[in-house]
């Protein structure tokens, strides 16, 4: 999505901004992430702030309402929304401001901290009442043989752990980008960690060997694994072969590889 300055806004969406923050003194543009038109860090009067916002009649405005809806359950690893505005034609949110850098998960340090936000966040349990995705609604039809149950659960699931969806601040990974709450199994977002550390370079053996720290992970049933590896391997070979970018491509790669390693679980 292309990436608009705050200066850019209508005047009626800064005008709602300035109504949340106050008088607004500085403005920088953030980096990173693909779902947001608008990601900014404001200095106001009232303190700094992170801001960002879609236009209301993007279809993935559906995503943002979904952010939204799940806040007030997140974590302390979450930064927590402040506010959320529609004018102008936009919907902007406000968040508390973490002005860090994204995880790499080539280090041993930052791999350390994302898995300790990991193990707050499974503590979770999804809330009722929000309409939250399952795990089996999202996966289910690439699993085989109807085997979609395996992935049934009560916990609070990320499901992205791209390294731009994980800042690193004072000591602390923090999780953000609340685009896609699921309700499923323990297990998935370790599986989901998985594949960005190989996306950052490290082998199926490497990368499980991360995740098998988390207990969820070392508790769960290898059968289920290995049919979740099948179905996501399937997920990203169709999204590579409708838009074959190099990083979907090299995604699909990667989901290949993973369900060779667990496979032979089964």
């Amino acid at each position: 999505m292309s990436r608009v300055a705050f200066h850019e806004l209508p005047a009626a969406a800064r005008q709602a901004v300035t109504v949340e923050v106050g008088r607004i003194t500085a403005v920088r543009t953030v980096g990173g992430g693909i779902n947001s038109a608008i990601a900014a860090l404001l200095d106001t009067e009232t303190g700094r702030v992170f801001v960002k916002g879609i236009p209301a009649d993007n279809p993935q405005v559906v995503s943002q309402e979904r952010e939204i809806a799940i806040s007030p359950y997140l974590p302390a690893a979450c930064p927590r929304l402040l506010w959320h505005v529609a004018a102008g034609g936009w919907v902007l949110l406000g968040y508390e401001a973490v002005d860090g850098r994204h995880a790499d998960y080539t280090t041993m340090d930052d791999l350390t901290l994302v898995l300790a936000a990991l193990a707050e966040l499974q503590e979770v349990t999804a809330p009722d009442g929000l309409g939250l995705k399952t795990a089996e609604d999202r996966w289910g039809r690439y699993a085989e043989g109807g085997q979609a149950e395996l992935f049934a659960g009560d916990t609070l699931l990320h499901t992205d752990f791209a390294s731009d969806n994980v800042l690193i601040h004072r000591g602390r990974a923090r999780l953000i980008d609340w685009a896609w709450p699921t309700r499923g199994a323990a297990w998935i977002d370790p599986f989901m960690l998985t594949l960005r550390i190989m996306e950052a370079g490290a082998p199926a053996v490497r990368a499980v060997s991360w995740v098998q720290r988390v207990p969820s992970w070392r508790e769960s049933d290898p059968k289920a694994l290995g049919v979740f590896a099948v179905a996501v391997d399937r997920l990203w070979r169709e999204i590579a072969e409708a838009d074959p970018v190099p990083w979907k491509v090299a995604m699909s790669g990667h989901a290949a590889e993973l369900r060779t390693f667990l496979r032979p679980t089964l």
